[in-house]
């Protein structure tokens, strides 16, 4: 039975930044790019500070430390998606968001109303371990008060989605908010006609 729906936030809730700034500077240059994925697991494990991850990246993309952030926090929320949760899944699951985060930015990211969809949250900064370390999800289960069997887990990272699997979650590969819907509204159907 399906009690809880988590959610990532970065490329699923919000715009990601990182990732278009990582293959706009970095794409062509396979070196550098494993250099700044490096960079940012660090600061998503809670190794390094923001700043620092901040500083790091500019560096290795020759860019002024200044403008590497504004690239990299363009981060507009889904207002459709949280509007979504909030009226068609909240009233029925418990809510979660599970993430890859340097920091915690919710509180800069949602409005305070946004904020209330979500029953917990699992930040890996936080955790002291990232996605797709089975700990991670565990965790966002425990403290929503479910097994992981119970949860939908949805991203925009495949190979995050493989993770959740792995641990009995289901799992829904996140490409555009219409189709992430569909995708769940189908699975919640077929669980309610067992």
């Amino acid at each position: 039975m399906i009690r809880a729906v988590v959610f990532d936030c970065f490329g699923v809730l919000v715009n990601d930044g990182w990732l278009p700034f990582k293959r706009k500077y970095f794409g062509e240059k396979p070196e550098l790019f494993e250099e700044a994925t490096s960079i940012n697991r660090q600061v998503d494990a809670g190794l390094i500070g923001y700043d620092d991850f901040i500083q790091g990246v500019a560096g290795l993309a020759g860019l002024p430390k200044e403008q590497a952030y504004k690239e990299i926090e363009d981060n507009p929320v889904d207002a459709e998606l949280v509007d979504y949760i909030a009226a068609q899944l909240k009233p029925h699951y418990k809510i979660g968001l599970l993430s890859n985060a340097g920091g915690n930015w919710l509180d800069h990211l949602f409005t305070p109303e946004q904020l209330k969809v979500f029953d917990a949250t699992a930040l890996s900064f936080e955790l002291g371990f990232i996605k797709p370390d089975p700990r991670a999800y565990q965790t966002i289960a425990d403290r929503l008060g479910v097994s992981p069997e119970e949860c939908v887990f949805i991203d925009d990272q495949e190979r995050y989605c493989t993770g959740a699997s792995d641990v009995g979650m289901r799992a829904i590969w996140y490409r555009s908010f219409e189709q992430a819907k569909s995708d769940l509204e189908k699975m919640l159907a077929q669980e309610l006609a067992k």
